[in-house]
């Protein structure tokens, strides 16, 4: 019998099929920390002929395939739960195209986001999708998984700036979905629906998205809050008055006082809270547009508004606030980052009841998010033994008073990490059995084996 492996290394070369525990020990596990699944092998794939390759092989010998980006999902979407092999876009890094005549960007699975925003705005463009890991996350994951970010309450999210792409279905046929125009409405929209599908429709190998004029002003500043809850009152003020900045961030206590020691931006020691606001449009019209944003949360108890005096200023304050995430991680000896969404306005009461929740569990609990679009991200963290029975029980009901709590207020599991296998248990508690199987049947009708990211999003 001719081992399929094989037959890759033969179409391939060799050195594009890894095999050895070594070389597939990266491939195995994610951001997510959510074990450790070994392939079989893994292909370093370098072109859209190599996919349709890959796809049309491993369907004739029924090899579970399992896409990967740069591996920095949150939530096991790139983890090869059922083994097979794992395909691999990260050699895949040509920006395609950038043109400000079109304003649009064409770019390969591979690029990485921070790139794609660089090469934009050296032309004067802008592409707004950030998430806190730009630097390193890549634009296919960001399509699988829709990403967020900052931004995304002013501009949107990466489904609302993809106007195409070209994906490649199990058994190795290739479709060019979308369009490179600001509008077309021909047909079903499928790239919407390839968007967020988390790598289980197809493999993109070329993505086009829309860019905007780069924004020429840009104003920052924090307000320092007694507490997180006051912090959610200001956030929701400056909603309810009808600004629009376009990040407008939350982080408690918690948060604040794990990135203290190696924060370049040094955070004022009275900070209960913080509320960041940054705003963009007209350069002339800033310096007034922060001082009422500040003002709206002097109003809902500020001790002190912080504004950023220069570039180099903003910049200290926004790697502060990336340092979030991994400051937590390294103190603690264990973490799990989750990004529920309430309505802006009960983001006071969520804050609230993750508290209680962590005091009733006896875990520490740290927010910090994207407070605008109501996006928080609860880190459930403990420096106790995880994989002890009576631990796991307490992180595993602190999660489902989370997600019932976000739930309860009107909420949804995820604004920006997408569900994997963290929260595919939990699906059945915001959609009906019916849309579910719904979702399953279009699976189907991509995917018919069920062999393209097998075991996300869908418990069994």
């Amino acid at each position: 019998m001719v081992d399929p492996y094989e037959l890759l290394s033969r179409e391939l070369g060799a050195g594009r099929v890894l095999r050895s525990v070594e070389a597939l020990e990266p491939y195995a596990q994610d951001e997510s920390r959510l074990g450790v699944f070994p392939p079989d092998a893994a292909v370093l794939c370098e072109s859209r002929a190599e996919i349709e390759i890959v796809l049309r092989l491993a369907a004739e010998h029924r090899i579970p395939v399992t896409p990967r980006g740069a591996g920095s999902g949150m939530t096991g979407g790139a983890l090869p739960v059922r083994g097979g092999l794992v395909l691999s876009t990260e050699r895949m890094k040509r920006i395609v195209e950038v043109s400000v005549d079109d304003r649009i960007a064409v770019v390969e699975p591979g690029v990485i986001n921070a790139d794609l925003q660089a090469a934009a705005e050296a032309e004067g463009m802008f592409y707004a999708p950030d998430p806190a890991s730009l630097a390193f996350c890549s634009m296919g994951g960001n399509v699988a998984e829709n990403a967020g970010g900052p931004r995304a309450f002013k501009y949107g999210v990466t489904r609302d700036w993809t106007l195409g792409m070209t994906v490649t279905l199990m058994g190795g046929e290739t479709m060019k979905l979308g369009r490179r125009t600001p509008k077309g409405v021909t047909g079903y929209d499928l790239t919407a629906l390839f968007v967020g599908s988390e790598g289980t429709f197809g493999v993109t190998s070329e993505i086009t998205v829309k860019l905007i004029g780069r924004p020429e002003g840009v104003g920052t500043f924090i307000a320092v809050m007694p507490d997180a809850v006051a912090a959610g009152r200001a956030v929701s003020a400056i909603i309810r008055k009808g600004y629009r900045p376009r990040a407008l961030e939350l982080l408690d206590r918690a948060a604040i006082d794990h990135v203290r020691a190696k924060a370049s931006f040094a955070f004022p020691a009275q900070a209960g809270a913080i509320v960041l606001v940054e705003l963009d449009g007209e350069p002339d019209a800033m310096e007034a547009a922060v001082l009422r944003c500040g003002s709206v949360c002097e109003d809902e108890g500020a001790r002190e508004v912080i504004v950023a005096r220069d570039d180099a200023d903003r910049e200290r304050l926004w790697k502060t606030r990336r340092l979030v995430s991994p400051s937590l991680r390294e103190a603690h000896a264990y973490k799990i980052s989750e990004d529920i969404v309430v309505p802006p306005g009960s983001i006071a009461e969520m804050l609230r009841r993750a508290d209680e929740i962590g005091a009733r569990q006896r875990l520490l609990m740290a927010t910090f998010g994207h407070a605008g679009d109501g996006n928080l991200h609860v880190n459930v963290l403990t420096d106790e033994n995880h994989r002890d029975p009576e631990v796991a029980a307490r992180i595993k009901a602190a999660l489902g008073e989370i997600f019932r709590a976000a739930l309860d207020l009107g909420g949804t599991l995820s604004g920006e990490h997408g569900i994997g296998i963290a929260k595919a248990r939990y699906m059945a508690w915001e959609q009906s059995a019916e849309v579910i199987d719904w979702q399953k049947r279009l699976k189907r009708l991509w995917d018919p084996q069920e062999l393209l990211n097998p075991g996300k999003i869908f418990a069994g």
